[in-house]
């Protein structure tokens, strides 16, 4: 298949005064849905009967959220994926322009956010987290979308009879390869979305939730693994497993050990 022509830039507004023209990158939108999304879902849970929640309440949880998202990702990127460049340049962590977020920095920054909310608003950890984890997919798989119209973080090389092969622009190699990138949204947005937003649907032992979330996202992504091109500058260290199979191996364990601490404990979430 042929890669689509996609412009990065989704709005260009401008120039005034000399100035610009503004633009607005389809990534940065995408990041707008995904927290519009959440928004959306959380605030339809909320208004459950017997919820235990309120919009203000949402609202709050969501905003500690964005951070641990953004400052999370950020970090999480720069120290996972290029700390050679941040031991040499310090401030290349602030090089935002230059890109690069990373999804498991962004878990453990939302999680800081999880735990900063629920200790200010007096509520229990994990009931706060089985409400979070449910709002997440979506907002990964439109991520995941931007990723592709980016022509970024593409596949490995697929075989020739693939009928979704595709040569990704910014690839210097021109390889026919997986568009990983789908693989991804289908997977880590579309399907966990399903699985999380109905096992939450009923009322589930505490910190079940969270749990099914962290085996659903860590096996997804360790199998796409399989079909994503590892990162340029860790194919020398990252011999038997790439960087997000490192990261994921320990989601998925740390998830089974919650799922059967919950279901021996049986806790109510409140």
């Amino acid at each position: 298949m042929q890669f689509p022509d996609f412009d990065p830039i989704a709005i260009r507004i401008g120039p005034f005064f000399g100035i610009g023209p503004l633009q607005i990158h389809w990534y940065a939108l995408t990041y707008l849905a995904a927290f519009a999304i959440a928004w959306f879902l959380g605030m339809k849970r909320a208004k459950k009967t017997g919820s235990g929640w309120t919009s203000e309440q949402v609202s709050d949880l969501l905003f500690y959220g964005y951070l641990g998202v953004i400052l999370g990702g950020r970090i999480g990127y720069v120290l996972f994926y290029h700390l050679d460049f941040f031991l040499a340049d310090p401030f290349y962590l602030f090089k935002i322009w230059d890109g690069g977020m990373s999804f498991h920095g962004g878990l453990l920054g939302v999680m800081t956010g999880v735990w900063y909310f629920a200790k200010q608003s007096k509520k229990n950890f994990w009931d706060v987290a089985d409400f979070t984890v449910p709002l997440v997919p979506l907002g990964l798989g439109a991520g995941r979308i931007g990723n592709f119209i980016n022509g970024e973080l593409w596949g490995r090389a697929a075989p020739a009879d693939l009928p979704w092969a595709m040569r990704f622009p910014h690839d210097r190699e021109q390889l026919l390869r997986h568009p990983s990138q789908l693989y991804e949204f289908l997977l880590e947005g579309i399907l966990l979305f399903i699985i999380v937003w109905w096992f939450s649907g009923k009322k589930r032992p505490r910190m079940a939730v969270t749990a099914v979330f962290l085996i659903g996202y860590g096996i997804f992504r360790f199998i796409v693994e399989f079909f994503r091109e590892p990162d340029e500058q860790l194919k020398d260290i990252m011999t038997w497993l790439t960087m997000g199979q490192t990261l994921s191996a320990p989601m998925i364990i740390f998830g089974f050990i919650l799922l059967y601490m919950a279901y021996k404990k049986k806790e109510k979430s409140t």
